[in-house]
């Protein structure tokens, strides 16, 4: 497939670009910067201007997300207005473009976000209508919405609503617990925390996943991805065990207060995450890339 990717210089569009290429696809990463990923190629595209050309293209994969860095839920800052226009409108036209260019699957990275405004503790079923508390969430929610509604004959669309990504980082970019790590190499004891947590490889082979099955397949629209409740002691203690330091592990979190997501729909077309071995390998593959 011949297949557009925005977002390829972060952590989640990098992951999904590599995979698809490494898999035989025609990748052409869409963005303000090469990414770098070899064999993927590079158009260059602002989301505050017009959409590049996307005629020939079979697919359109959407991973970009303009935020103040490090943060998801409260990143538009001070500036709602243009976090609204970038996200929001900006993705609007890129898929009306992708549409009347004849693409025709498009894939939206969305998040668990939209779930933030059931009550701590609900088991959160694929499908379950969005309750956002967050402008991110909201812009998530909307734009979910709107992809669904130009869904037709000829054109099949899937929003992922993704949980916390972790794995090896995009370059230029930190590790996702390289602090953790590093705090507790100082000798820091660190406060209790549990949270759902997918591999970004897993996540990157779930889209490829949706964008080979029967476009009725994707009839459900929105997909949950997670994989692992990984509480802080666990993390620790499995950094411990392969680096070989010795780190104080804090307390096991209360994983009561957590929305487990399940991922039903994606398991029954196949769809098969790593589980722990996967924050194992995480964990290896950053001890070797800083040492």
């Amino acid at each position: 497939m011949k297949i557009a990717v925005t977002g390829a210089t972060g952590i989640v569009g990098h992951a999904i670009a590599g995979h698809l290429s490494q898999r035989g696809h025609a990748v052409t990463a869409l963005g303000r910067r090469r990414a770098a990923l070899p064999g993927v190629a590079f158009t260059q595209y602002d989301m505050t201007k017009a959409s590049p050309d996307l005629e020939g293209f079979d697919a359109l994969v959407h991973a970009a997300f303009s935020h103040v860095p490090g943060q998801y839920r409260g990143g538009e800052g001070d500036d709602p207005e243009g976090f609204l226009r970038i996200n929001l409108e900006g993705t609007l036209r890129l898929f009306a473009n992708a549409r009347d260019c004849g693409v025709g699957r498009m894939l939206f990275l969305s998040s668990r976000a939209v779930y933030d405004g059931y009550p701590v503790g609900t088991v959160l079923v694929d499908g379950m209508p969005a309750r956002p508390e967050s402008l991110y969430g909201r812009v998530k929610a909307e734009v979910e919405d709107a992809l669904a509604s130009m869904a037709g004959p000829g054109l099949a669309v899937a929003s992922l609503r993704a949980t916390g990504v972790y794995g090896v980082a995009a370059p230029g970019q930190q590790d996702k617990w390289a602090d953790i790590f590093a705090a507790v190499e100082r000798g820091d004891v660190l406060a209790p925390r549990v949270g759902t947590e997918v591999h970004g490889d897993d996540l990157a082979a779930a889209a490829n996943l949706l964008l080979q099955v029967e476009a009725a397949t994707l009839g459900p629209v929105t997909f949950n991805i997670s994989d692992i409740l990984l509480d802080r002691r666990d993390l620790l203690a499995t950094y411990s065990k392969v680096t070989g330091r010795a780190v104080s592990l804090p307390t096991r979190a209360d994983d009561g207060l957590v929305s487990v997501m399940t991922c039903n729909r994606l398991r029954a077309l196949g769809w098969l995450p790593r589980g722990m071995d996967g924050v194992r390998d995480a964990i290896i593959n950053g001890v070797t890339r800083t040492h």
